[in-house]
């Protein structure tokens, strides 16, 4: 199964691609997509979705996951943000990727053991838990822990699942 994990942004939208199966993860690629900072928003987010649009094209994950919005004390800038994670899930949905959403503290909890964690301790297990990930900036390596946080996630849910599943 192979998961691209997406951490929006409007200036820089990280996003990792892992496989996950059989109890192991493997790192696949990564990168940052940096829209114009300049220019109307609307032609800001359209670069964004073009370029999500290019890399899934390029990759065919199978899955994404995405990091939720984390509300700023500056509400302008907090819906820039929810606008480009508009942007995100859409070019997600709109390649028919199924899409999951977590929120920071359980991506940071999955992977580093704790919600508090900061972004250096969150790069530290990405490149532990993915040996030959390289470090393409904290906004890819923090799209490899939301891949990361879903991979887990995911097997976990399937093996409850299957636990609750009646003898046949």
């Amino acid at each position: 199964m192979r998961v691209l994990g997406l951490d929006p942004g409007l200036r820089a939208t990280g996003w990792g691609l892992i496989e996950a199966g059989r109890g192991r993860l493997r790192f696949l690629e990564c990168g940052i997509v940096r829209p114009p900072l300049e220019g109307p928003l609307a032609v800001r987010l359209l670069a964004l979705h073009e370029a999500l649009a290019a890399v899934i094209a390029a990759h065919a994950p199978d899955r994404a996951a995405v990091e939720e919005t984390v509300v700023n004390l500056n509400a302008a800038s907090s819906l820039k943000l929810g606008q480009a994670r508009g942007v995100v899930l859409l070019a997600a949905a709109r390649a028919g990727l199924e899409v999951a959403e977590y929120a920071a503290r359980t991506v940071k909890r999955a992977v580093t053991g704790t919600g508090g964690a900061a972004k250096e301790q969150v790069a530290s297990m990405v490149r532990a838990l993915l040996p030959g990930a390289r470090d393409a900036g904290a906004d890819a390596m923090d799209a490899l822990a939301v891949a990361i946080c879903d991979a887990h996630h995911r097997a976990t849910r399937l093996r409850l699942a299957a636990a609750l599943e009646p003898p046949r």
